[in-house]
């Protein structure tokens, strides 16, 4: 038998997650999502993409300010979720569209902002994705990553990436936020703003909503229990009588793109 390839991955890990992962409180945190939607100075004129949109919460967030927002997802079901949600809201200015990243379905300079949360960890070529919303952001628009940041430290870092791919087979690598940083100069956009915050969680409701290989979530907790000790991991963490919690760092980026 073959392996599967990452798309299968994606697919296979997302068509499950597609209610869990929607409806989690930490992704539907409306605070962050009022940080995300300010941070990149949204208004009414603009054209917003979400650039691997899941079940369409930013999306959603954005359409409440702009003039129209978009939603692309490699994931069906995910979409499926997406139309639900913004039917659920009462959104009638948004899209949805199913495709892939590289290249994006569309001509340059598009849209006015372009955004992507919770992706770039899953992608094998960032890098050429930001290249890709680059392209599409209009002159003067705005390009934004929001995303999980690693430790500085390497070896906290691939210990941390080593227990989310375990968590999500899908995952491939999250950055420190150096890293996430000099994406964009790799892309030809200025040095980004930065802002954040922590998605707060428990564990057994994380793992609760992600779909690991057998045996593998006794292997997470243990990761977890180690780290609560020594700080493998290297995000903030602490127990709650049998609980669990943990902080993962999320960086938020946005650069403009040179007006012509």
């Amino acid at each position: 038998m073959t392996s599967p390839s990452h798309r299968d991955l994606i697919l296979d890990q997302f068509s499950l997650q597609a209610i869990p992962f929607s409806t989690a409180p930490g992704i539907k945190d409306e605070q962050a999502l009022r940080l995300i939607v300010e941070s990149t100075g949204a208004g009414s004129d603009d054209t917003v993409l979400d650039v691997a949109c899941g079940g369409g919460i930013v999306v959603c967030a954005f359409a409440r300010v702009v003039k129209h927002a978009t939603g692309i997802d490699l994931t069906p079901a995910m979409l499926d979720r997406a139309r639900a949600y913004a039917t659920e809201q009462g959104l009638t200015n948004v899209s949805w569209k199913q495709g892939d990243v590289l290249p994006l379905p569309y001509p340059d300079g598009s849209f006015s902002l372009v955004t992507s949360r919770f992706a770039f960890h899953h992608f094998l070529d960032p890098k050429a994705v930001l290249a890709e919303m680059k392209r599409v952001c209009a002159p003067g628009g705005r390009v934004a990553v929001i995303d999980s940041e690693a430790s500085p430290d390497p070896a906290k870092a691939a210990e941390f990436n080593r227990m989310e791919k375990l968590r999500d087979p899908s995952h491939v690598r999250a950055m420190p936020l150096t890293e996430l940083t000099g994406l964009f100069a790799a892309a030809g956009l200025p040095a980004p703003r930065r802002n954040g915050y922590r998605l707060e969680g428990e564990l057994e409701s994380l793992l609760g909503r992600s779909f690991p290989l057998p045996g593998d979530a006794d292997k997470i907790r243990e990761i977890f229990a180690a780290s609560l000790a020594d700080d493998r991991l290297g995000i903030p963490m602490s127990r709650e009588g049998q609980r669990i919690r943990y902080a993962y760092p999320v960086a938020v980026l946005v650069a403009d793109k040179a007006a012509k």
